[in-house]
């Protein structure tokens, strides 16, 4: 109970003032502790040997976006060159990772450096035009990794200041008030640092093709690096998201590439294990991105549908004072990349990956992916879309951007404001994708009425009841078949095919598939020509909007999803594709026998009846299919 008396069983904090610390508590942290409850000495604001401890668990997501702490305070400070290194130690006893970031930035000079290894010490702090704002993320990213950072840092020629945080040395610090020494002075750099930027990497392999190195000897280290500059050195990590250097740097390499696409584009250049970052933008706009330069491909952006570039977002909920925002709604070209193989859009564009929406603040990508509120949700049409947020630093708060930078929790105003003014654009291209991605997807070689129709073809031979044949033709009959198969080929061309190709095919099957769009039409029509049965669908028809078509999206979806290294297929893809090819084979065989019932003269009283019984049936299923 609460007001129960302190008994012996139970010390006070003013008997024993760390009675219940765990037995890992900094020990200088208990001395200084003890030392304020028994003598009565002045408290801190801060106990140093328990706060860098604290900092250690500040909450990065992984080591990739710690890192990123490190490159955002290179570009800040105008670096052109910043090189990332995932060092993977062998030789030792136990394999260990070194990370250490170099840049070509303006360097500082002692005792700013002095001031930036402390926690708040900041020469931008609250200045929301740079990256950074409160003097703490370089700290927190680095002992997030490591229980040491090595911060070197000069403004000439060997003219290295190095200051050096040791979590250890800090914890087992007896003073109540913890000062930072001068910085060290030195005319050459500790040969564990010159060694890593002149020695090929463990990863990636074959160095010799694969990795550009910073200087091709010790000796040449300290030319390269010139007149200004920072390393931050984080040794021995025993905080890293993989344990591997290979998976680190594969996955710094993706996350970074796109992070600072914009940096990448304007020609920073950004080395992680000393292969030169390419960028990646999930607005696939860039043609300086990766994407563009996939072989063979003819179209190489998205399209730009509407930008607005000053959306007014109040800094607070109700507040009168307003930063603009801009937004920018991209569309990609699914007409054209939806005829590339799914392993070309999955692996080495990107395209389905969940990066719908896409927040940038000072040119660096905060977070990407898809957002319910901004009606981007993950959904197959929606893959096709990117929207592209830009907003500055003074929305910080409205944005819910952290202290590390990592990820955006925008205020339910925010939402609101930028979704009344998109709202119409955004579901205009959705629709607009969903309309050509269903005709793409029912209307190329690979899809169910592609596969429906070869088996169809296969085995019609086996019917019991032969369609009519053709009758014996001349030769300028002959001509004249050809000529009509070709102008059926023209109108039943798929993305892709050539004429010729179209032609072969067309020629070579006896059953044929189109898609028409008309609200006034049937949801489908039959007719046997030149001895092919032609099956319509009308994709205004709820039969094809209600049934159809989510049959076949269901299909693609389960197609993307269930693409991997090995390009299996599973279980739900088959299966979903077998009901829509099943479905098409009971509309070819509806077709068939009505191209068998109504073949010659004889058959035009049958025509007429079917003609009658297709508009009714299809009315009829209307009402029916729009009622519920």
């Amino acid at each position: 109970m609460l007001n129960e008396p302190v008994t012996a069983a139970t010390p006070s904090i003013g008997n024993d003032p760390y009675h219940s610390w765990g037995n890992a508590a900094p020990k200088g942290g208990r001395a200084v502790l003890q030392r304020i409850l028994k003598e009565g000495t002045k408290v801190p604001l801060f106990l140093g040997q328990t706060l860098v401890n604290s900092l250690r668990d500040v909450g990065y997501n992984d080591t990739i976006s710690a890192v990123c702490e490190h490159v955002d305070n290179s570009l800040q400070w105008d670096a052109s060159e910043v090189r990332v290194y995932f060092h993977e130690q062998k030789d030792k006893a136990q394999k260990s990772v070194d990370v250490m970031i170099v840049d070509n930035g303006s360097g500082m000079a002692p005792h700013v450096l002095q001031v930036a290894t402390s926690f708040g010490g900041s020469m931008v702090y609250e200045n929301r035009s740079s990256i950074g704002r409160y003097g703490v993320g370089m700290k927190a990213a680095a002992l997030s990794m490591s229980p040491v950072m090595e911060l070197y840092s000069w403004q000439d020629d060997r003219a290295f200041y190095r200051m050096i945080l040791d979590v250890n040395e800090i914890s087992n610090n007896r003073s109540n008030l913890i000062e930072l020494p001068e910085p060290e002075f030195l005319a050459e750099l500790p040969s564990s640092v010159t060694r890593i930027m002149s020695r090929p990497m463990v990863y990636p392999k074959n160095p010799n093709e694969t990795q550009d190195l910073l200087a091709q000897s010790e000796d040449d280290v300290y030319a390269r690096l010139g007149s200004h500059g920072t390393i931050v050195m984080m040794p021995d990590c025993d905080r890293l998201t993989y344990k591997s250097a290979k998976t680190l740097v594969d996955h710094a390499v993706k996350e970074m590439a796109r992070v600072y696409r914009k940096h990448l584009e304007k020609g920073v250049a950004i080395y992680v294990n000393n292969r030169r970052l390419e960028a990646v933008d999930p607005t696939f706009w860039m043609l300086s991105a990766r994407h563009a330069k996939v072989e063979g491909l003819e179209e190489k952006r998205s399209r730009l549908v509407q930008s607005w570039t000053r959306i007014e977002v109040p800094l607070a909920e109700g507040s009168p004072n307003k930063a603009p925002v801009s937004v920018r709604l991209y569309r990609l070209p699914i007409e054209e990349w939806g005829q590339l193989p799914k392993k070309v859009l999955k692996s080495d564009m990107g395209v389905y990956d969940d990066f719908q929406v896409s927040f940038m603040r000072a040119d660096r990508e905060v977070h990407a992916g898809p957002v319910a509120a901004l009606n981007m949700r993950v959904h197959g049409d929606t893959k096709w879309m990117r929207l592209q947020i830009d907003f500055p630093a003074e929305l910080d708060e409205a944005f819910g951007v952290a202290m590390n930078k990592q990820g955006v929790r925008p205020k339910k105003f925010v939402y609101d404001t930028i979704m009344q003014i998109i709202r119409d654009d955004v579901l205009a291209v959705k629709k607009s994708i969903a309309a050509s991605r269903v005709a793409g997807d029912s209307d190329t070689p690979t899809s169910p009425a592609g596969e429906a129709e070869r088996r169809a073809s296969a085995t019609d031979a086996l019917q019991g009841r032969q369609l009519p044949a053709p009758a014996p033709q001349t030769a300028e009959e002959e001509a004249m078949l050809a000529e009509n198969l070709r102008g059926l080929a023209a109108a039943l061309k798929r993305d892709g095919e050539t004429d010729e190709q179209a032609f072969e095919r067309v020629q070579a099957s006896t059953y044929l598939t189109q898609f028409k769009h008309d609200e006034y039409w049937p949801f489908y029509h039959a007719d046997y020509q030149y001895g092919k049965v032609i099956l319509t669908l009308n994709t205004a028809h709820p039969f094809y909007t209600k049934l159809y078509q989510p049959l076949v999206k269901l299909v693609a979806a389960a197609s993307v999803d269930g693409v991997d290294d090995e390009e299996t297929e599973g279980p739900v893809d088959c299966e979903a594709n077998e009901v829509v090819v099943s479905l098409q084979l009971l509309l070819m065989s509806l077709a068939r026998t009505q191209g068998q019932m109504t073949a010659g003269s004889e058959g035009d009283e049958r025509r007429e009846l079917f003609d009658t019984l297709r508009r009714q049936w299809s009315d009829n299923l209307r009402v029916q299919l729009q009622a519920n």
